[in-house]
């Protein structure tokens, strides 16, 4: 069954040209030999599944290019989430087309050919994970690996209907990953539902010790009370808001802030400048020396045969300074810190994913500020350390897609997921299984208080939510908290201390049962 499925999917690919979705594909025979051994495999998460992987992220015997044919290696291992995929029964059918060393937001910076909407052949794809989503998009896979620096990944998702996943830095490791900016970049997924992007995350993701960047949540560091209740959602201020004249995504974003809140969430306006700031000094500040970094032996040799606008921008890497790199940095900070202001009244950020889409003819006549414009809304994320999941949020009266995107505190990425799988089938007919709420949310402990502790979020519980009221065997009213773990001993001790000697005051809810703990 496995093998008969791949090579309909092989079939279907070579029936018209590689170029402009893929570079190339993996040995069909080889290919094919693995799935027919699939076929006699125990179940797997991912048996059987086919996926596409953006080029600049090793397949072992597959030949690398960046997009950039001169730069072309042969690996002999895969990356280290291709190989984890692998391990879960995924099939790899071939490496996807990209913005040149993954340097663009619009999909066109390639000789590869430049991928469209499959809306319209008109417009861009967006980029720089273009054919990965164009694989998805037609069906050719379930789901495609991207990279992100500054919404290569969801820009794409937006411009073609799809979920497009950025989780937080680190935790899909960079292994066998050409870089862009090696600090900040993150291996993303596309897919055509959240369910199986998340399936796809978390096959993929792990600890690598091999990778300096790697790195796994704390307890409580990626605690989501909010998801099993009420939750608040930021939008910037009206006056902050861009959409570059185009009127149609301008209101089918208004029309998702009230989708939003019809499915329980409080709309909080916020102030944008601090997350555009950032933004700023991702595109003209010193980070972009990173991009030079990543292929300096390359271009000091062939800079020539790299495509005109994405030599300049790495080029542009020469100019800056020790000195001026720890000014950004220093920047950088004191804008995080203002962000965590802003945080203090919001769970998460629903935002549009990108502000508006081009026609090729437009990026062509001007490719700089244009794709400055793609990432208004999305080239903060990875620079602040948080997390995104793009999501389908209707479509123009012209007919292309428009997207939100719902961005989150580090390692708040399942949470995300769930909220955005929530949001899409609110709107649309979603194919694919849907994403369970969990009982208790990520990173939390449930706690179960009497009535009448006295306390609230405002005071011990305030990193907590109040998830349902409920009456106990005995008749006593208690209210079910979600706190998160790392805050569980300094609430317990709080409420006890003020609380009656002798009265049960708390039940910590566990996979074994409820323990009850009384005050002194």
């Amino acid at each position: 069954m496995i093998y008969q499925a791949i090579s309909e999917i092989y079939d279907r690919v070579e029936s018209e040209p590689l170029e402009p979705v893929w570079i190339s594909l993996t040995p069909r025979e080889k290919t094919l030999a693995r799935a027919r051994n699939l076929d006699s495999e125990p179940c797997q998460p991912l048996l059987g599944v086919p996926f596409a992987v953006k080029d600049n992220i090793d397949v072992a015997s597959t030949h690398t290019t960046a997009g950039c044919p001169e730069f072309s290696y042969m690996p002999s291992r895969s990356a280290f989430v291709v190989k984890r995929l692998e391990a879960a029964g995924a099939v790899a059918i071939g490496k996807t087309n990209l913005d040149q060393f993954a340097t663009g937001l619009a999909g066109t910076r390639t000789p590869y050919g430049a991928c469209s909407s499959i809306f319209n052949e008109r417009y861009i794809s967006g980029g720089s994970s273009s054919g990965s989503a164009i694989a998805v998009a037609k069906g050719l896979v379930r789901f495609a690996l991207g990279t992100d620096t500054a919404g290569a990944c969801r820009i794409p998702a937006a411009f073609n209907n799809l979920v497009g996943l950025k989780p937080t830095r680190g935790l899909l490791s960079g292994s066998g990953v050409l870089p862009a900016c090696r600090t900040l970049d993150s291996v993303s997924f596309l897919a055509r539902n959240c369910h199986d992007a998340r399936l796809a995350f978390h096959a993929a993701r792990g600890f690598d010790v091999n990778d300096p960047y790697s790195r796994t949540p704390g307890p409580g560091e990626g605690a989501t009370p909010w998801l099993g209740g009420p939750f608040r959602f930021g939008v910037p201020h009206e006056e902050q808001l861009q959409f570059f004249g185009d009127h149609a995504s301008a209101e089918l974003y208004h029309q998702s802030i009230a989708a939003l809140r019809a499915l329980g969430g409080e709309c909080v306006r916020i102030d944008f400048s601090m997350f555009h700031e950032a933004a700023n000094l991702l595109y003209e500040g010193p980070w972009v020396a990173e991009r030079l970094a990543a292929i300096s032996s390359f271009f000091q040799i062939n800079a020539g045969e790299i495509d005109p606008i994405v030599q300049g921008i790495i080029a542009g890497g020469q100019r800056h300074s020790a000195v001026n790199t720890f000014q950004a940095q220093y920047r950088l900070m004191e804008l995080r810190r203002a962000a965590e202001v802003q945080w203090r009244s919001m769970d998460v950020m629903l935002l549009p994913t990108a502000p508006t889409i081009y026609t090729h003819n437009e990026i062509a006549a001007d490719p700089i500020k244009l794709n400055t414009n793609l990432g208004y809304y999305s080239s903060f994320v990875n620079i602040m350390d948080l997390a995104a999941v793009a999501v389908p949020a209707g479509f123009r009266p012209d007919g292309l897609p428009f997207g939100v995107s719902l961005v989150g505190p580090a390692f708040s990425d399942d949470a995300l997921l769930v909220l955005a799988d929530r949001y899409h089938r609110s709107h649309s007919a979603v194919e694919g299984l849907a994403l369970e709420t969990p009982a208790t949310p990520p990173g939390c402990i449930e706690l179960a208080l009497h009535k009448g502790h006295g306390f609230g979020p405002q005071r011990a519980l305030r990193s907590g939510r109040l998830l349902r009221t409920m009456r106990n065997a005995s008749g006593a009213d208690l209210e079910i908290w979600a706190v998160p773990e790392n805050r569980f001993a300094s609430i317990v001790a709080e409420v006890t201390a003020r609380t009656g000697a002798g009265d049960p005051v708390i039940c910590l809810n566990t996979e074994s049962g409820a323990v009850v703990l009384r005050s002194k």
